[in-house]
């Protein structure tokens, strides 16, 4: 089974790309899901029909949801967290303490991945689109797993049999949630933009905090290009000639960003705005070129962290995308490295070997941020 999480800014597209992107897979005879987590709610405007919380067939090994987030914190955390407040509770907190350390932040956005989990799992499914929300909102939900993990085990201090059994279930969830997604083998991004340099800045900044959480990006789809130059008549053609040559410009740095051939795919705009499955199709297309959408991705992804001997010691090397312009930081933190990346931070476990070891140095290179250790104690 293949995960692909569509994301990007809010208003370049990604809906459509999504939806264009699962009528393609399904039209070469693979069951596709189709599934939304985007608050908007606009996966059914794409296909010009209504859409609930459990797919519905849309078109032949076709099916479409869109997840009601409200509807799983009613029910299925109400549930779990009675079950952890009654924990608490066992273990000598008052009822107002116990209710008060069982508002875990990000709960709606955990329950949405929770549920693309379930239905990948359980459904008949060989791929399962997920048109997620705008860049940020995707980012938190990305990271939720491991960050709600790290608050859990925060919180819940053991001390109570009950209570370590409870957070133990809830952990377990959260780790499969965690491997999921970071299976390059399984889950990848598609990262949806509009050739316009602050959209292009802040993919960039998308690309790093990926990198940092482990999960892979298998490409990136530039949405609304000028049409080509064929099709331009009249007094609006000198203006439409240098927007298209701006947008240019910006798909040439786009090819310098690590991609491959092929990874970078342009969508024109169309003056008609797409909405049914023929126009999704159409799309698809003109996206893929009638090609397998999966194809050309069976690579993988870099893995986040290699380790190889230098002469002082060791060469840590980080595997994310780093700009000219970008604003790193590392930090040591007990047997973790804190990076930094133009403001996303993430704890990195270092490899045993590395943990006696102090940092000397970092560089980086087309590849990613090299640091640099030496011995096997503190100096000192």
């Amino acid at each position: 089974m293949r995960i692909l999480l569509f994301t990007g800014k809010g208003g370049v597209g990604k809906t459509t790309l999504a939806a264009a992107t699962a009528a393609a897979l399904a039209g070469r005879g693979r069951k596709t899901l189709v599934v939304s987590t985007d608050p908007a709610h606009s996966l059914g405007d794409a296909f010009g029909r209504p859409l609930g919380a459990e797919p519905s067939e849309v078109d032949t090994l076709l099916h479409a949801a869109q997840i009601d987030t409200r509807g799983l914190v009613d029910s299925t955390w109400r549930d779990l967290r009675r079950e952890l407040q009654t924990a608490l509770a066992g273990a000598g907190l008052d009822s107002l303490d116990a209710e008060e350390l069982t508002v875990v932040p990000g709960v709606d956005e955990l329950l949405a991945l929770t549920e693309v989990q379930r239905l990948a799992e359980h459904g008949p499914w060989e791929t399962v689109v997920v048109d997620c929300g705008p860049t940020a909102e995707t980012l938190r939900l990305l990271a939720l797993p491991e960050a709600v993990s790290g608050y859990l085990s925060r919180v819940f201090k053991p001390g109570a049999r009950r209570t370590a059994a409870a957070v133990r279930r809830l952990g377990a969830h959260l780790e499969s949630l965690r491997t999921l997604l970071t299976d390059p083998a399984t889950t990848t991004v598609r990262l949806v933009l509009t050739p316009e340099r602050v959209v292009v800045a802040e993919a960039r900044r998308t690309l790093s905090s990926l990198a940092l959480r482990g999960i892979g990006v298998d490409g990136l789809i530039v949405n609304r290009l000028m049409p080509a130059p064929g099709f331009w008549r009249g007094a609006a053609a000198s203006w439409m000639r240098t927007r298209r040559t701006q947008q240019n410009a910006v798909m040439t740095e786009l090819a310098g960003a690590g991609f491959g051939p092929g990874q970078v795919k342009p969508v024109e705009h169309r003056a008609v705005e797409p909405v049914g499955l023929e126009a999704l199709k159409e799309i698809a297309y003109e996206l893929y070129q009638g090609l397998d959408p999966l194809a050309g991705n069976e690579k993988g992804v870099t893995p986040l962290l290699q380790v190889s001997e230098s002469d002082e010691g060791y060469r840590l090397r980080i595997a994310v995308p780093l700009h000219r312009a970008s604003e790193v930081d590392l930090a040591r933190v007990d047997d973790d490295l804190a990076v930094t990346v133009d403001g996303f931070r993430r704890l990195i476990a270092l490899p045993e070997m590395l943990r006696p070891c102090w940092i000397t140095g970092a560089e980086s290179d087309a590849h990613g941020l090299v640091v640099s250790l030496a011995g096997n104690r503190g100096p000192g």
